[in-house]
């Protein structure tokens, strides 16, 4: 799919909703400036697809971050396929190169469908990768898709909202479901890093919903080919994803809601709008019972944690919208958050900022260390809470430092995952490490800082 200048710019950048969403993609450690690792981002969670770079191998490195997201069944999606296009590629051309590997991994992996990405080098010399995918398709008698997406088109985010339009006019309505029902819905933008999905999908199976299509978290080519038949499509990380809820609804009448499950509130003021929107009381009631057992079944589970962190004072350096989900539960354990921001942290975030904790994050001039340091000192914080590359300050502090990042391996979603991030800021508290580090070596004569 050759997408002009104009359309580009045509695409839109930024959600209306000004929540967690925002800030859902800029959580991971990918760099901002690349279309095609945006592309990857979006769709390579597709597990029984096979998804092929067409360009230099070193642009394998781009989207290995996508080994976060898991699968219940194929793992093919976790192997790079790359067309390793060099000199002469550029000079003659690659696009032969690509449609003799899309049938050699055909023969041996036999993908459900493939993906082809373009990149730099093979956008720049023209390789006409619709050509090649349709002869390759023709050939192989499965789907195969071309997503033009090179670096240099923009941001991450532009490569998702580009993968949205592939899936849009390539994909989906292509089959038809076995069956639907009145409670089919799409699942979008939820890439299930750390098995978030597997946190969602139980608790609407609770209520009767059914999630049709997972886009793209553990998902299965076929599923999304079906997507049009869903009666409601619930965004769940959705600033890359809006323009094609929005044609969706243009195009098959099925409407869109924006949803976080990240936080208690959050999660139940998804689950109430996903009811609402599909209008049927029996599921509305539904939803306000489950949602009284899970609120007071969390009540009770955090009881012993709230005992232990009451009047701690903990800051956070938030980052995406799992931070979020941390600071919602901080509160409820009665911890005193203090959250600090770079000056460029964008305006959504400050609003939620003031929202969760009623006033404005201490802000930064320049990102420095030692600033950090400062506030951590002068606030007399029992922890510190930020990316891995800030865990030198909390080491610095002699303070416990939970890694924001872990999320990568950790779900926070749904009720499950606020648990999960209670009992995993108990760990952290609680690991006898931190004793060591604030002793004195036993050369220095000293019993230690803590006496």
């Amino acid at each position: 799919m050759k997408i002009s200048q104009g359309e580009i710019n045509d695409l839109p950048d930024r959600s209306s909703y000004q929540g967690d969403r925002q800030t859902c993609q800029a959580s991971y450690h990918v760099r901002e400036n690349c279309t095609f690792e945006g592309a990857m981002f979006a769709l390579v969670p597709i597990v029984d697809a096979a998804h092929v770079i067409h360009g230099p191998s070193g642009c394998t490195i781009n989207c290995w971050h996508n080994g976060a997201s898991l699968s219940s069944g194929s793992m093919l999606y976790q192997v790079r396929f790359t067309t390793d296009m060099d000199e002469s590629d550029i000079i003659f051309g690659g696009a032969k190169k690509l449609y003799k590997a899309i049938l050699e991994i055909e023969r041996r992996y036999k993908p459900s469908a493939v993906f082809v990405y373009s990149t730099c080098v093979s956008a720049l010399i023209g390789d006409d990768l619709d050509g090649a995918c349709k002869a390759a398709s023709e050939q192989t008698r499965i789907p195969v898709i071309s997503v033009d997406s090179p670096g240099f088109f923009g941001s991450k985010h532009l490569g998702i909202r580009l993968a949205a339009e592939a899936l849009l006019e390539k994909v989906i309505g292509t089959a038809e479901p076995s069956s639907t029902t009145p409670y089919d819905i799409n699942l979008i933008g939820e890439y299930n890093i750390a098995g978030g999905m597997w946190n969602i999908v139980p608790i609407l199976e609770r209520l009767g919903i059914k999630v049709l299509a997972k886009i793209t978290g553990d998902a299965r080519y076929k599923e999304i080919c079906y997507a049009h038949r869903a009666k409601l499509n619930v965004i769940s990380c959705g600033s890359g994803w809006l323009k094609m809820a929005r044609k969706m609804e243009e195009r098959f009448g099925i409407p869109y809601i924006e949803a976080s499950f990240y936080g208690v509130e959050n999660v139940n003021k998804s689950l109430r709008d996903i009811a609402a929107k599909l209008n049927d009381p029996g599921l509305q009631e539904r939803t306000e019972n489950l949602i009284l057992q899970e609120t007071a079944a969390i009540d009770k589970n955090l009881a012993p944690y709230r005992t232990y962190f009451q009047d701690k004072r903990i800051v956070i350096y938030p980052q995406g919208a799992k931070s979020w989900s941390i600071i919602s539960v901080l509160l409820k354990l009665g911890v005193e958050v203090i959250a600090i921001a770079h000056q460029k942290v964008s305006q959504e975030d400050k609003a939620r900022t003031r929202e969760l904790l009623g006033k404005d994050s201490i802000i930064l001039e320049q990102e420095y260390s030692q600033e950090i340091l400062q506030i951590i000192q002068k606030s007399k914080a029992d922890m510190f809470i930020a990316s891995d590359r800030y865990q030198e300050v909390a080491l610095t502090a002699t303070i416990p430092f939970f890694n924001i990042s872990r999320a990568f391996y950790q779900s926070y979603e749904s009720y499950a995952g606020i648990l999960e991030v209670a009992r995993e800021l108990y760990k952290t508290f609680t690991n006898p490490i931190w004793k060591q580090v604030r002793k004195f070596a036993p050369w220095e004569g000293r019993k230690g800082k803590e006496e």
